[in-house]
């Protein structure tokens, strides 16, 4: 094979970064690869449109599907599901090889896309989905095949990072850390997918998908946001020497996995609690490999631009050398599990009415339905009137904690569940 030819769709922030190191870096990369590489198009909506950074002009155009029928491999960067999931496998169909960043597609439809892929031949692949420049599918892939995942867990979006890190850092309220993850970028106008746990969630499915060698989609995730967490929960974890990040988390539970996104309490000392900003980090915890750690930035053009260029190069290798596709492993079929015997710790917050006893009923109705407490506080309210008891329990499943909360929740003496909060890493 003496030249690759490239498709590029999308030219938006990461876009932009892989066609310029696409033509700046074409010398070294088809050194690399043992082929010249030629980008031949970017498919966009609009060749008039202002970018990060300007390929030729004569490079853009609005035909996406003739630019994917004339490539060797296609790198698809334009998000969403369609026309995305058409495109792609309009490639795979045709036996041409796919680079995707787009996580949303891939949580949705990854098993539909990795079928296509084995029956032509082709590769499809995707590091850029999940944290960005960081390393992690390739590991779970490649490095630690050998091995068995017992769990992931990670920081896996960078702005609830940003926005949690700056209510602990500086006790701004949701609501002003937001806003200047705004100004910064690091937040669209609409956050939703962020804050709800909604991108994170994705990230978590294609993870699982791999760590655990079964098929996994969005909607095996239990997702939880940010949005109802305040600056007194995060003041209150700090106290306790905790911090509140927002991780994704994939374990093993019984017979299944069990893969879920929430607002968590990190002891201080954890390597996960002292990742701050907007970067992402990953734990993995295997049986012989131990516990692996990796950190990194987990969005932004160029980073983001040097994951689709590591699938890219690697699939070309491959494909000079004559070898087809490696397609995914799901040989163990394992399903979701939810949520009810999952067991952890659980920080919970309550708003009390400020009377004698009332401490007591609290911590009887614990007991009575086997939930241990490790620690309780009380502390005035600023009302005058109420008290705020802060609970940290023992291991303890979350159907025992949501069936004990039921009750104390019809208690006349509290006013309000506060907070619920797992807390991991001890």
């Amino acid at each position: 094979m003496k030249k690759i030819k490239v498709a590029l769709l999308g030219a938006g922030t990461v876009g932009s970064q892989v066609a310029r190191i696409l033509l700046e870096d074409a010398v070294s990369l088809g050194q690399r690869i043992g082929a010249d590489i030629e980008l031949i198009g970017i498919a966009v909506r609009d060749v008039t449109s202002s970018r990060d950074w300007n390929a030729p002009a004569s490079l853009y155009t609005t035909d996406a599907e003739s630019l994917i029928d004339a490539a060797d491999v296609v790198i698809e960067l334009t998000g969403g599901i369609e026309p995305a999931r058409t495109r792609i496998l309009r490639a795979l169909n045709a036996g041409k090889s796919v680079v995707s960043g787009n996580k949303a597609l891939l949580a949705q439809h990854g098993a539909e896309l990795q079928a296509a892929a084995k029956a032509s031949g082709a590769q499809l692949s995707y590091e850029a989905a999940v944290a960005g420049a960081i390393p992690i599918l390739r590991p779970l892939r490649d490095s630690l095949a050998g091995d068995q995942i017992q769990r992931v867990l990670g920081i896996m979006n960078g702005t609830t990072n940003y926005i949690l890190d700056q209510m602990d850092t500086t006790g701004a309220q949701f609501s002003d850390a937001l806003a200047q993850a705004q100004e910064l970028g690091y937040a669209e106008a609409d956050p939703t997918a962020d804050v709800e746990g909604l991108d994170a969630a994705a990230k978590a499915a294609i993870v699982a998908s791999l760590a655990f060698h079964s098929e996994f989609t969005l909607a095996d995730v239990h997702c939880e946001g940010i949005s109802a967490i305040t600056a007194e929960d995060v003041q209150a974890a700090a106290l306790d020497g905790y911090v509140i990040k927002l991780l994704a988390i994939c374990e093993r539970q019984g017979e299944g996995i069990n893969i879920r996104v929430s607002p968590t309490l990190v002891p201080r000392e954890h390597p996960l609690a002292s990742v701050h900003d907007a970067y992402n980090a990953v734990f993995v915890q295997a049986r012989d490999a131990g516990e692996l750690m990796f950190y990194g930035p987990g969005a932004g053009g160029a980073p983001t631009a040097s994951a689709v260029l590591g699938d890219f190069v690697s699939l070309a290798r491959r494909m000079v050398l004559g070898g087809s596709g490696v397609p995914e492993s799901t040989y163990a079929g394992l399903c979701a599990v939810g949520m009810d015997e999952v067991v952890t710790r659980f920080a919970i917050g309550l708003r009390v009415e400020d009377k004698l006893g009332v401490l007591a009923n609290v911590s009887r109705i614990f007991a009575e339905h086997g939930v241990s407490l490790q620690a309780v506080r009380q502390v005035k309210d600023r009302s005058g009137d109420s008290a705020v008891i802060r609970l940290v329990t023992h291991r303890a499943s979350d159907i025992s904690v949501r069936r004990t909360m039921a009750v104390v929740d019809s208690l006349e003496s509290v006013r309000e569940i506060i907070s619920v909060v797992a807390v991991e890493g001890e």
